[in-house]
């Protein structure tokens, strides 16, 4: 689907879709149960955890930027992947990334803890622990990519390529980048899902998931699974998240150019140890990047010099950016992985993951660039000599045009 396309779905997801006043935007339906026609003559809809209108459009639209057949709403971004847990029965496999979000590793060895499945936690960007684990013939394979807080990126097409050729289910989490900057059915990929809390909605007043199936068969088996299991997403969230959707390709255009930008100011920043974000020339991913992407993306992450102390300095000197979890609203963030979004990785796990106490994870969201810069080479350098600095000490101001993601660097629009 090119750009253009992208950006004509995202804003016609339900227009003039009304088939009783005419209303232009699609109207939220808030009913719980539906009549029937008459006796054993169901309509379309008969129960809202079943069905409700405005889910369905919802979940469809996202299914059409996905290149998918049946997009299912769920009212997390964690019911999500509780549903892809659906699929594996006692003895079956699952490979997930060694590196995936704490979240999802929490859920998914929790779970294999209580014998539901059996679960491989794998490097997947090497070869031969890949190889292995596809070995033991697993029935679902889950790819994060880039992955969450260190932004590492793996070749979709290829790990499908190889997963398919065992048998096994492949699953994206997309939710860095969204349907705009990546498609990963179109890889090879047989489902994609999100947390639409983040991107998909982008204004952090939205709790929600949703899964999308290439085939309408593995739709149709998900679907049936999240009505049984009732995590399916409410009416009203379906309906502040498809109203979020319309703006979701221009926002993404915003997000990555201040990103881009941040990522270069931090990249000569004197207290910063590294950086993480795909978009620089260094990143070890940056060429994967660009071939299976379409930009690249609003997320980094970055080493504080200093330690944990440093990061605490660095926080409390900050006034633009807000300490929170969560991620892709219009809003920057900016969170402490080992403390928060990965809290619930067991610390050994977490610095094999590369997690460390020094790392910081930033949301760039859609401020004024020059703001966020300042804002951000004050908690820095607050962060190295204990002192708040009032404005940039440096020629970054000067160079903030420079530091702009070009027209060949952006996502093509």
């Amino acid at each position: 689907m090119s750009a253009k396309n992208i950006a004509t779905t995202a804003v016609r997801a339900g227009i003039n879709t009304d088939q009783h006043h005419g209303a232009v935007v699609a109207p939220i339906h808030l009913s719980s149960t539906y009549s029937l026609k008459g006796f054993n003559d169901k309509r379309q809809f008969d129960y809202s955890r079943t069905g409700n209108p405005t889910r369905a459009t919802f979940g469809q639209a996202i299914a059409d930027l996905e290149g998918g057949a049946v997009g299912i709403v769920t009212s997390t971004g964690m019911s999500a992947v509780h549903l892809l847990c659906q699929l594996l029965s006692v003895g079956e496999k699952v490979v997930i990334p060694h590196d995936c979000y704490g979240g999802s590793y929490r859920l998914f060895t929790h779970l294999a803890k209580r014998g539901q499945f059996e679960v491989i936690v794998v490097d997947q960007s090497d070869a031969e622990q890949l190889s292995k684990a596809l070995a033991e013939q697993p029935k679902l394979v889950l790819i994060e990519t880039p992955s969450n807080p260190l932004l590492r990126l793996v070749d979709i097409r290829a790990i499908a390529q190889q997963a398919h050729a065992v048998g096994a289910i492949v699953a994206v989490d997309n939710t860095f980048l969204s349907p705009v900057l990546q498609q990963p059915i179109a890889l090879g990929a047989d489902i994609v899902f999100h947390s639409t809390t983040k991107y998909i909605n982008g204004h952090s007043d939205v709790v929600g998931g949703v899964l999308v199936a290439k085939e309408k068969e593995l739709g149709e088996e998900l679907a049936w699974w999240a009505n049984c299991i009732g995590i399916t997403g409410s009416a009203f969230d379906s309906f502040l998240a498809l109203r979020g959707l319309k703006t979701l390709p221009l926002r993404m255009k915003q997000h990555q150019e201040n990103a881009q930008s941040v990522a270069e100011f931090l990249a000569t920043h004197p207290a910063i140890k590294q950086v993480y974000f795909p978009g620089l020339a260094n990143h070890p991913n940056h060429e994967l990047a660009q071939q299976q992407q379409q930009g690249f993306g609003a997320m980094l992450s970055f080493e504080v010099k200093g330690g944990v102390e440093a990061v605490k300095a660095l926080f409390a000197n900050l006034e633009l950016f807000t300490l929170a979890q969560s991620l892709g609203g219009v809003e920057s963030l900016i969170s402490h992985p080992s403390t928060m979004t990965h809290a619930g990785m067991e610390i050994e796990a977490q610095l094999e993951a590369g997690i460390t106490q020094s790392l910081v994870r930033v949301s760039v969201g859609l401020e004024d660039i020059n703001d966020i810069l300042t804002d951000l080479n004050n908690g820095l350098n607050a962060s190295q000599h204990g002192q708040k600095v009032t404005s940039l000490q440096n020629d970054y101001a000067k160079k903030t045009p420079q530091f702009r993601v070009s027209s060949s660097q952006a996502a093509v629009w």
